[in-house]
């Protein structure tokens, strides 16, 4: 649900995060989204990196002595990078090894001396995990070791002078360090790294889910100035990430057509489909709803499409209405507003939303042909994303009637309403698998107001059994507003889709 109309300045050619296939043997050549590639210091075996479409996926092999005392010998892609940002990515050894530190991980260096000053994020072939950092050049190597053994999900952030490093095993949050009063200065090179712990062998890793990112400022004024938009579709079995397609600005909400062919967002007040196979942008004509939020469903047959407009009539306050999914003039569903648009029932015949009526906010259902609302939700608290499972049995919806944001179900009377999830992160948004098996939701931190879901979050992507039960985490990324705000499964329950954000470089 949104609140805020959307101002979305221009919309900007589409373009591809990353490079086609390229092999990095040769010294300063571009690889997927990194600048060069090259050993530092003097490893014996010369490094190789590699990047593939569509798997999007990295290979670096490299030997190198070590990363540690006062200088290092080992190979690096890397790019360079300014201000505060993100790198993350998904590692893999492979092989079983010849030394139990060969290492790799994501590193951020001052430059490319061998005895440059460093922060880098570690995992040893033995599991050991650590934050090394260099604070000055020829320094002995000092680190902060981590409890998790072996993590897969790696990320390294630059917030001013102090880095975070954060761990996973996929499935799992995070597990994070902090090193403050750290000044590497402005001008930065960060990237992946591999280190055989010997000049005798090379090692090889596979990395997936690269980014890297530029933050907010702390500035930034929500809703008025914006960063970029990626375009993403996950396997929530292995949690693989593709990047489909970028903006500068604001894409949201991105839904998938019962064919599984076209992605439906909205930007700059529009609605969009995005073609998968041409990976091209058409409007999708709404006619006088130009100012509609990221509060948009299709049908379960995939006919028609609901819509949350921002009509004048109504001073700026959201209305639900119905078109056609090829296009056409709106129908107004909602005489009163606000009302935000939130699922249909399997039949079509009935749409929810979530409405401020006497100052709180409640789900509601109505008739696609209008008329009188009925009121589903009563308790205190904002009750929101509500969503019909495709047997139509039950609507799951999220609630903050118990201090925090949490997962619900309900009958589709409004009875029976059971709470499913129940830790300390604020849960937004289920969107129940077309299968009837998942509920897929974001989660925001604690220190996220629970009635809350803005922009530029470190947020979690995670995965439920639909009637609850242990949660696994899918996705770790920095989003928030608009990033799964509406159902995104693939028809085959396989899939979703969704939008990260950041000024990706």
């Amino acid at each position: 649900m949104q609140k805020t109309q959307i101002t979305f300045g221009s919309l900007v050619l589409i373009l591809s995060l990353f490079c086609l296939s390229v092999a990095g043997q040769m010294r300063g050549a571009k690889i997927g989204s990194f600048d060069q590639f090259s050993d530092i210091g003097k490893p014996e075996i010369p490094g190789t990196a590699s990047f593939s479409e569509p798997s999007q996926m990295y290979k670096l092999s490299g030997s190198g002595q070590n990363i540690w005392f006062g200088e290092d010998s080992f190979s690096f892609l890397s790019k360079k990078v300014n201000g505060d940002f993100i790198i993350q990515t998904q590692v893999r050894f492979i092989g079983e090894g010849h030394e139990l530190h060969r290492k790799t991980g994501l590193m951020i260096r001052k430059s490319t001396a061998s005895n440059s000053p460093v922060v880098a994020c570690t995992v040893h072939g033995d599991g050991l995990t650590s934050l090394q950092y260099r604070s000055t050049s020829g320094e002995i190597m000092k680190e902060i070791k981590f409890t998790i053994k072996g993590p897969d999900v790696l990320q390294l952030e630059k917030k001013g002078n102090t880095y975070t490093m954060s761990v996973a095993h996929f499935g799992e949050t995070y597990q994070s360090e902090k090193l403050e009063n750290m000044d590497l200065g402005a001008d930065l090179l960060a990237g992946l790294f591999v280190c055989a712990h010997t000049n005798k062998f090379s090692e090889e890793m596979e990395f997936t889910n690269t980014r890297v990112f530029n933050t907010a400022p702390a500035d930034l004024v929500q809703y008025k100035t914006y960063l970029g938009s990626l375009l993403e579709m996950m396997d929530v079995t292995t949690g693989h990430r593709q990047a489909l397609a970028s903006s500068e600005g604001s894409w949201q909400a991105p839904n998938w057509t019962p064919d599984g062919k076209t992605l439906i967002y909205n930007a700059s007040g529009k609605l969009f489909n995005f073609d998968l196979a041409s990976r091209e942008s058409s409007v999708l004509n709404t006619d006088f709803a130009n100012k509609n939020n990221n509060d948009h469903v299709l049908t379960f047959d995939g006919k028609q499409i609901g819509i949350s407009h921002h009509p004048e009539d109504t001073k700026g306050q959201s209305v639900v209405y119905t078109v056609p999914i090829e296009g056409g003039i709106p129908k107004r569903i909602t005489e009163k507003s606000p009302s935000y648009f939130h699922g249909w029932s399997p039949d079509n015949q009935f749409l929810l939303y979530t409405a401020e009526r006497n100052g709180d906010f409640d789900i509601y259902k109505i008739s696609k042909d209008g008329g009188k609302e009925i009121q589903l939700t009563t308790s205190k608290g904002l009750d929101d994303g509500s969503e019909y499972s495709s047997d139509g049995k039950h609507i799951y919806f999220c609630s903050t009637r118990t201090g925090t944001m949490q997962v619900w179900r309900m009958d589709p009377d409004g009875k029976n309403q059971t709470q499913l999830t129940f830790d300390e992160l604020n849960n937004w948004f289920p969107h129940v698998s077309p299968d009837n098996k998942w509920l897929v939701f974001i989660s925001f931190p604690k220190e996220v107001p629970a009635d809350k879901h803005p922009f530029y979050e470190r947020v979690y992507l995670r995965l439920m059994p639909i009637g609850g039960g242990q949660t696994k985490v899918i996705g770790y990324l920095y989003g928030g507003q608009g990033t799964m705000n509406v159902p995104s499964w693939s028809p085959d329950s396989k899939k979703i889709s969704f939008v990260s954000n950041g000024i990706f470089n």
